[in-house]
């Protein structure tokens, strides 16, 4: 999947990684990092997805959210299908570049989840007080859109 070499920074030291200026992603075992996509004007969680290098390229090259679908094995633009385009307003890595973090503005209807709902975090999970992991689940956006 992620075998081609990238075109993105050597690793270098931890001090280099954790405070230079340039991106060298730590991509895992199976050639994938984590990518936190977030909308830019509210600051919602929209969906968590993982990138390979070629996703990491794309998103930068395009502006627009390229990821690796792990269950089907291919890479995707989110929206071809739904018409959810992902339009990158910022792209963050974390300290230690292990993670991507995308503030966006979805286009087509606003919604980013494959059910038709806003966020893919619809869910809440209650912490605390007794709360045990047999719990329902409380839906925080009831119904899907359209």
């Amino acid at each position: 999947m992620c075998s081609a070499p990238h075109d993105f920074a050597p690793r270098g030291s931890k001090h280099e990684v954790e405070e230079g200026a340039r991106l060298a992603p730590a991509f895992d075992a199976s050639g994938l990092i984590t990518c936190v996509v977030t909308d830019a004007d509210g600051g919602d969680v929209l969906m968590v997805a993982h990138m390979n290098a070629e996703a990491l390229r794309r998103t930068i090259a395009t502006g627009e959210g390229w990821f690796w679908s792990r269950s089907r094995q291919t890479l995707w633009r989110k929206g071809d299908t739904s018409g959810q385009v992902l339009h990158v307003v910022e792209m963050r890595v974390d300290c230690d570049q292990d993670a991507v973090w995308l503030r966006v503005r979805v286009g087509g209807d606003g919604g980013c989840c494959h059910t038709g709902r806003r966020t893919c975090f619809y869910r809440a999970v209650a912490t605390g007080d007794g709360a045990t992991p047999d719990q329902e689940l409380r839906f925080v956006e009831q119904a899907p859109r359209g």
